[in-house]
């Protein structure tokens, strides 16, 4: 994985986000749409999480 995947994420987030991942895989539903599969409900808000500590960083180089 990328460095810039991970900006603004902890280590004990990233290891917690890897389990329910696999977790859902394993234990999750059979087949679902995109807006209802819970693995894409966790990229979507990872993803977020990311864009928004990117944003905040970018925010604080332009000010300082």
């Amino acid at each position: 994985m990328a460095k810039a995947d991970r900006e603004g994420l902890s280590l004990g987030y990233r290891i917690m986000w890897r389990i329910k991942y696999a977790g859902l895989h394993v234990f999750g539903p059979a087949q679902l749409g995109t807006e209802n599969d819970p693995q894409a409900r966790l990229i979507r808000q990872r993803e977020a999480k990311v864009a928004a500590a990117r944003a905040e960083r970018e925010a604080r180089d332009a000010h300082g």
